[in-house]
This record gives C-alpha cells, sequence and structure tokens, in this order.
C-alpha cells in the first residue's frame, strides 16, 4: 500500500492507492509525517485531487477499489454518477437502486464511503435539501458543494477543452 497526504482546502487528506487503486481517503486533523512512497498512479490521483481543488477537473478518472458491502457498493456506484455541481436526496439514491424505503441505510453507507470527494457523498443531501451528515463534517461539505457550484457553469466546462 502506497499513501501520500495532501494539504487541501478542506483540510489534510490521507491518501492509500494499493495495486494501482484508490483504496481510502481519509480527512485527518493536521500532517502526519508517513512514509510515502509515490508510486505513478498515487501521484497521477494527487494531480487529479489538486486539479479539482482549483476548479480544472470536473470528473475523476480514477481507479477506485473501496471496501464495503454489496449494498453500499450499490449506493456508491449511483453516487458516482451524480454529476459535478449537482445533487440528489438520500431517496432519489434509494429509489434508483430499486429499495425506496432504504432511505436511512443510504444515509448510512454513506457514511462509510472510504473514498469521500472521488465517490461524492457530499453531492447527496437531505430531501428538503439540507445539509445532512458528512464523515469530514458540515462545513467540509458544506465547502464541497458551494465549491463545485463556482466551477460548474458551462463556459467553465467549454474552457476544458
Amino acid at each position: 500500500m502506497n499513501r501520500a497526504v495532501l494539504k487541501s482546502p478542506v483540510g489534510y487528506l490521507e491518501i492509500a492507492e494499493e495495486n494501482n487503486a484508490i483504496i481510502y481517503i481519509r480527512f485527518i486533523d493536521q500532517f502526519v509525517e508517513i512514509e510515502q512512497n509515490n508510486s505513478f498512479y498515487l501521484r497521477k490521483y494527487i494531480e487529479q485531487l489538486n486539479k479539482y481543488f482549483n476548479g480544472k477537473l470536473l470528473l475523476f478518472d480514477l481507479k477506485l477499489n473501496p471496501t464495503g458491502t454489496d449494498f453500499q457498493k450499490d449506493v456508491w456506484k449511483e453516487v458516482l454518477k451524480i454529476p459535478f455541481g449537482s445533487t440528489k436526496t438520500y431517496q432519489e439514491i434509494a429509489d434508483v437502486i430499486g429499495d425506496p424505503g432504504a432511505v436511512r441505510a443510504v444515509g448510512n453507507a454513506n457514511g462509510h464511503n472510504p473514498i469521500p470527494i472521488i465517490i461524492p457523498c457530499h453531492r447527496v443531501v437531505g430531501a428538503n435539501g439540507k445539509l445532512t451528515g458528512y464523515a469530514g463534517g458540515i462545513d467540509k461539505k458544506d465547502w464541497l458543494l458551494k465549491h463545485e457550484l463556482k466551477y460548474s457553469n458551462k463556459e467553465m466546462q467549454l474552457g476544458l477543452f
């Protein structure tokens, strides 16, 4: 496993890669000195995260290998489909995965998302649009959504190509 720490606008992130795939991103309170084996893939992942935070990347092109139950992975696959700058409700995700009564389970799956930001669980909101639950804290969820809204206009997207 290769790990690195990235300083970002939402705080320090510990990123781990194994077999050329991201296995987790963790919010950490302060910089921690870790033996950083910056493999080609880990450097690529950090580069994409930096571009995202600078408003120059709308869609990640990364290999992911999150650990979770089949249900959690189904939720995360749907969350990955939420476009940059958009949101969906927990209910909408539950409906799409074919289990309309699983709203709380969807929230629980989001809470156990090992790869936040890239699996954009910050884009999932309460039924009334209210920001609820986020592993990094509501302040980080709010920042990520505002950041994406700022860079999600068509003019910006056209400028990327």
